[in-house]
């Protein structure tokens, strides 16, 4: 499995569109909004990183109103 978490920016006014939205999409587990730089938490957990980098690349970017993601990818220790 390969989870990651990522933080997704949206043009003003579309954060609960861009929500409802990704909370839709297979593999998201939870979703969170935040205050600051981003405006949501998105957590997935994939089967492996390249289907995680596809739901980042063809599913959630390509949502209107999201305008910047940062992935960050989780490890065991």
């Amino acid at each position: 499995m390969s989870v990651a978490f990522v933080l997704v920016g949206t043009v003003p006014g579309k954060e609960t569109e861009v929500y409802n939205k990704i909370s839709k999409i297979n593999y998201v587990v939870e979703i969170h909004p935040l205050f600051g730089e981003y405006d949501l938490i998105v957590k997935i957990d994939a089967g492996d990183f390249s289907e995680l980098g596809k739901i980042v690349v063809e599913q959630i970017r390509k949502i209107d109103g999201v305008i910047d993601t940062k992935t960050l990818t989780s490890t065991k220790l």
